[in-house]
């Protein structure tokens, strides 16, 4: 019986470099600079999720892969606990505050999976610029580079090997106009 909670332990440690790899990318400079997405703690969660959401859409593929996406999603929430008590908040606000957060994560990759799966580019492109633009005005091309930039990580993401995606092995697409 303890059997199962050591390896779900350990998967959860393995997960941590798989999300440090989508953590990272997440915070590239290219994405704010080239493609003007807000350079807030908004536009940084956003962009987060849009990772994540990419790898979890990613290990949709494997057979029984709820166990890894819950795991990917608890290590990230984990973190970001972390990170919003750094921020200096209350004990007591935290809790609220994931909250918000974990609802925002639902719904923006509801969003982007919708517009994936129907293979809707015009869909993709409005749920990237609610999303991850918000209440910044993005320029059209800045929206349509994200998009590309999402079909060539799909793209790499598909080629990855399991065990390298799980160990953070990732050859992430440059974001910007070349993506």
């Amino acid at each position: 019986m303890f059997g199962v909670f050591r390896r779900r332990a350990q998967s959860r440690q393995s997960l941590a470099a798989l999300y440090a790899a989508l953590a990272t990318q997440a915070r590239s400079p290219a994405f704010y600079a080239e493609l003007g997405v807000p350079d807030t703690v908004d536009g940084r969660f956003d962009l987060l999720v849009l990772h994540a959401w990419l790898v979890m859409q990613r290990l949709d593929e494997e057979p029984e892969s709820g166990p890894l996406k819950q795991d990917l999603f608890d290590t990230m929430f984990d973190h970001l606990d972390l990170t919003v008590r750094e921020m200096g908040a209350q004990d007591l606000g935290v809790g609220r505050r994931i909250k918000r957060m974990a609802e925002g994560f639902q719904g923006r990759a509801s969003a982007f999976r919708e517009a994936w799966l129907a293979g809707n580019e015009a869909a993709l492109r409005e749920a990237l610029r609610r999303n991850v633009f918000g209440k910044a005005s993005a320029a059209d091309d800045s929206v349509a580079n994200l998009s590309h930039y999402i079909g060539a990580t799909m793209a790499c993401l598909k080629k990855a090997d399991l065990t390298a995606l799980l160990a953070g092995r990732i050859a992430w697409p440059t974001p910007g106009s070349s993506a």
